[in-house]
């Protein structure tokens, strides 16, 4: 993977070989495509809300739980403080997650020094780009930068299939905390339960 543009410059642009999922079968090599991770703007929060909705509707189908929203002032918030972020394919938006720095509700007296990601919405035209283990990456330039020890991620407990991917992709699995208090969390960390993952850097 070869960095084109400095981390100082706010983007992060990378040529990357993917396999395309859609033509693979037909096309068995590999395409040599520009991916840019960068920060999402106040233009691109519809988007952001389409993505929302794509993923709600993904997850109705393919598990028992689902989000349940998200309010547009959470997600206006982290835009105005550079805590959402898009990956782009050849310009156009193929993902998008949001990052935070303190995650106290989940991760009790373990919140410190991290990076946590979150709502990482893949767009289905690109699925199986792999775009966590991109995001990892991205990560850990961010935490070099920012003095940052960890890198951490949450999901329902009882998914098995999103348990099994993430340590694939370099997570460790670090337990399962009950929700008990979610005051300022999104809807659906009511009453569930979480696995915790993380990466010591």
């Amino acid at each position: 993977m070869q960095l084109l543009l400095s981390p100082k410059a706010g983007t992060k642009l990378y040529k990357i070989a993917i396999q395309l999922p859609l033509v693979a079968q037909k096309y068995p090599y590999l395409c040599l495509m520009q991916l840019q991770v960068q920060n999402s703007r106040a233009a691109d929060i519809d988007t952001i809300f389409e993505f929302y909705d794509m993923a709600i509707a993904h997850q109705k189908k393919v598990f028992n739980k689902h989000w349940q929203g998200f309010s547009r002032a959470l997600v206006e918030t982290e835009v105005a403080e550079n805590r959402q972020y898009k990956i782009l394919i050849d310009g156009a938006v193929a993902c998008v997650f949001a990052v935070t720095f303190n995650d106290e509700l989940i991760w009790g007296a373990r919140d410190h020094d991290s990076i946590y990601i979150h709502r990482i919405v893949t767009h289905p035209q690109f699925r199986g780009y792999s775009f966590v283990k991109e995001i990892i990456k991205w990560a850990r330039d961010f935490a070099a930068n920012n003095d940052i020890r960890f890198i951490r991620m949450d999901t329902w407990a009882d998914n098995e299939k999103l348990l099994a991917y993430y340590t694939s992709c370099g997570f460790d699995y670090v337990g399962v905390v009950t929700m008990e208090k979610t005051d300022g969390l999104p809807k659906h960390y009511e009453g569930i339960s979480l696995s915790l993952f993380e990466i010591a850097l």
